[in-house]
């Protein structure tokens, strides 16, 4: 029990510069726009994509390889650098994925020869890995009150930069040489790469153990044989024995690294965290949202650009086509803060769920509303509308599963899941537009039966992950297994579940404050103390400095849990109660030394208390 103490007594106690400091304006918009940068590279080439066997002097087949290897780099890079972010820093791994960005701008704006030009390519995917990367450092340095419509923009920016870089592309295209979209892709990196530098500071969390290096190279060659074929049996053929063999070793390699991440003390992903039933849900989710949303990108611009002779195409210019689709990824930016309004409300999980039925029912408006040029324009509207929620909630879904330590890899695991569901639209939407194409001339067209039927699969889809949505569990029940999780750990560890805390008077720290020490007395450094909330949620976190002192600001008065680890003491949960947000509550942390019975894995009891 703490002895009543006179604040004056004791030595001020810094804020605790991970949770209480304001982070400057302009973290949430420069990480927003390297996001927005790196998704711009998905949709690049998308103007000169039916040009590119005549620009490259190659066939059409070699020529898609320059589209396929940015998906694939992306792909492999996404979890691989979440993991590093996590034990090396997330500022410096964003860093590194926009200059080896910039590097591949550069190679490809320089050349005209294939080989060249898909080594550019593939390095340019390579900084897909920055919108996890991004939301990470966003859970890290902002308050809770700010982070849902943060993490909003964020996960929206892939779908903000497909969707302006569509009208921007084309006009480059159309009026200057086909390079300068390279060019003026590593001018966007630079600029990114100078405001990071300027506004984002570095997180100070970090997972322990070492990089997974076997587990990287499984899991790229997994992905890799298992992208392949789906991204290229329309060329080969689906029954092709090249798509077949890959299928087969996708599944061997991916099991055999499945086995092997299991048995690794510091895996690259947590297998066992990720067959959790919220973290499997919603990774499965984030695969039909994937879907549903490379459709409309595949759909709409083929539709407006179509001529009007054929009796259903808009005879748009390329320009006017990206226009119509450009309300598409505004509108997912617009969606930010509406979700965070949402979101605080009712939890993600609602806003998932709704995000869904709008894409729902954008989709199954669509399939009768291709006649007209404005009719594109609001299905972009709504559609945008529905994915931008969707998105949105995907990462709070994730991070309210996982330890802070593992938000990197985690998130990149998801964003990974989204990657797999745009493949695989891609793929299954591009046979089904080939199969329903009607000759004219020498050329392929695309049919109005053969649109629809994309618009009726990717309705498909979602629903589908309304499906898998709905069996998320509810916010409540999610609070009540994370309460009994603490609780669990306090039994285990022997410690009362409550403690008399002194309310005192002077100047100091609001909130929790106190010192981490050993059963010793000795000061316990870079100890994680988590603050947990009545309903069981993440309230706030960060580590003791050298000397064991920590503080804690407190988002509201009220019952909350400090839960405490560190590497060789057993972990520590004690309630305490902070009247209102302008208290200071004095609070030491008494750790017990080794491991206790009944914990068999130690580096596993954080990862209870910390969510």
């Amino acid at each position: 029990m703490p002895q009543t103490t006179d604040s004056s007594a004791l030595p001020a106690l810094p804020p605790d510069p991970d949770r209480t400091r304001s982070p400057g304006r302009g973290l949430v918009p420069v990480l927003a726009f390297a996001g927005i940068v790196v998704a711009v590279m998905q949709t690049l080439l998308v103007p000169v994509i039916k040009d590119l066997p005549e620009l490259l002097s190659t066939t059409p087949s070699n020529a898609t390889w320059v589209m396929t290897s940015t998906l694939l780099a992306g792909a492999v890079s996404t979890p691989i650098m979440g993991r590093l972010g996590d034990l090396y820093g997330k500022r410096r791994m964003l860093l590194s994925s926009l200059a080896v960005m910039v590097v591949g701008s550069l190679t490809a704006g320089f050349t005209s020869d294939l080989l060249v030009m898909i080594t550019g390519r593939a390095l340019q995917g390579f900084a897909m890995g920055a919108i996890p990367l991004g939301i990470g450092l966003m859970r890290d340095a902002l308050p809770r009150e700010k982070l849902g419509s943060a993490m909003a923009l964020m996960s929206s920016s892939i779908g903000v930069g497909g969707g302006l870089a569509l009208p921007a592309a084309a006009l480059i295209a159309q009026h200057l040489d086909w390079h300068a979209l390279f060019f003026s892709s590593a001018v966007l990196g630079v600029i990114s790469i100078l405001l990071t530098l300027r506004v984002v500071p570095e997180s100070p969390l970090r997972a322990p153990g070492r990089f997974d290096l076997p587990g990287a190279l499984g899991l790229s060659a997994g992905l890799v044989l298992l992208l392949l074929p789906v991204t290229k049996g329309s060329d080969w053929g689906w029954g092709a024995p090249l798509t077949l063999g890959l299928f087969g070793a996708a599944v061997a390699v991916l099991l055999g690294w499945g086995v092997m991440e299991l048995r690794v003390k510091a895996p690259l992903v947590d297998l066992r965290t990720s067959a959790r039933r919220e973290v499997l849900l919603t990774n499965l989710a984030s695969v039909m949202v994937g879907v549903a949303f490379y459709a409309v990108s595949l759909v709409l611009p083929q539709l407006l650009q179509l001529p009007a002779s054929t009796g259903y195409g808009l005879g748009q210019s390329m320009v006017v086509a990206g226009l119509c689709v450009a309300p598409l990824g505004l509108t997912m930016m617009l969606m930010a803060p509406v979700y965070g309004r949402l979101s605080s409300t009712y939890g993600p999980k609602v806003t998932l769920i709704l995000g869904m039925l709008i894409i729902a029912i954008g989709y199954g408006a669509g399939i009768g509303m291709m006649t007209a040029v404005w009719h594109t324009v609001v299905i972009s509207v709504v559609l945008g509308a529905g994915i931008g929620l969707a998105y949105s909630s995907l990462p709070a879904l994730i991070i309210g599963a996982v330890d802070p330590s593992e938000t990197g890899a985690a998130n990149g695991l998801n964003t990974l899941m989204r990657s797999i569901g745009t493949s695989v639209s891609s793929a299954v939407i591009g046979m089904v537009l080939a199969r329903t194409a009607t000759q004219v001339g020498p050329v392929a067209v695309p049919t109005l039966h053969g649109f629809r039927l994309s618009f009726l699969i990717a309705t498909g889809a979602v629903m589908g992950g309304l499906v898998f949505a709905a069996f998320l569990p509810s916010r409540r029940k999610t609070a009540a297994a994370r309460g009994a999780a603490v609780r669990n750990t306090v039994a285990t560890t022997g410690e009362a579940t409550s403690v008399e805390v002194t309310r005192f008077e002077g100047p100091g720290c609001p909130g929790f404050r106190g010192r981490v020490l050993d059963a010793a007395g000795l000061p316990v450094a870079r100890a994680k103390i988590t603050l947990i909330d009545r309903r069981g949620r993440q309230a706030g976190a960060t580590l003791s400095d050298e000397a064991g002192r920590y503080a804690l600001a407190v988002p509201a008065g009220g019952a909350y849990v400090l839960a405490a680890t560190a590497p060789g003491h057993a972990p520590l949960a004690r309630a305490a109660t902070s009247l209102t947000p302008e208290d200071s509550v004095e609070m030491d942390l008494r750790l017990p030394m080794g491991v206790p019975m009944g914990v068999p894995d130690a580096a596993a009891a954080p990862r209870a208390n910390a969510t």
